[in-house]
């Protein structure tokens, strides 16, 4: 039985091995949600994590060393023009991949929505199968004349159905002049 879609309870890992494979799929999600939160707030973000065998993994933006030289000396940084219009460039990029980000996921929303339509519409035809079986005192009345709009269809095609059955029976037993012959030597004597 896999584990898929199931908590796990936090407690300390004890194999290294498992250690190591647990911190290289979490270091992955923590990177993607500083690099959302960075670009969705705008924020100067610097990251440091170990692993278990203790090697420093890292994330900063803008960059490492402009956050790390403003937090251990309590710089400033300086804002350049260069710099200001870059940043901007940058944020008009964010927010043009936000934007469709937003569209494919309404999209997606929508066509989910459409995907629950269908399949209700799709199970209550397949209930509605055995549409004969409903009590008619049970019906409004625009279910009433659906169901009479079905049996009126049913016998029409079964009228047309014992049509072709009694026209192929009656082309199958046409007179070949061999019974003229059989009726006068029957019954033999």
């Amino acid at each position: 039985k896999t584990r898929g879609g199931q908590r796990i309870e936090i407690k300390m890992i004890e194999n290294d091995d498992d250690q190591l494979i647990t911190f290289l799929k979490r270091q992955l999600g923590i990177y993607k949600k500083i690099g959302e939160l960075s670009s969705l707030c705008g924020n100067e973000i610097f990251f440091i994590i170990f692993s278990p065998a203790g090697k420093p993994f890292t994330f900063g933006h803008p960059s490492i060393e402009s956050i790390a030289n403003r937090f251990l000396n309590g710089n400033i940084p300086v804002i350049d023009d260069a710099h200001a219009l870059i940043e901007a460039h940058r944020m008009v990029r964010i927010n043009r991949v936000i934007q469709l980000y937003n569209e494919v996921h309404n999209q997606m929303d929508a066509s989910n929505e459409t995907r629950k339509v269908l399949t209700q519409q799709i199970t209550s035809e397949t209930n509605s199968n055995n549409w004969w079986e409903t009590a008619l005192d049970q019906l409004n009345p625009r279910e009433l004349y659906e169901r009479y709009s079905y049996f009126s269809e049913l016998l029409n095609l079964f009228h047309i159905s014992q049509s072709k059955k009694i026209t192929i029976a009656s082309s199958m037993l046409a007179p070949t002049g061999l019974a003229e012959d059989v009726s006068t030597n029957f019954p033999p004597s």
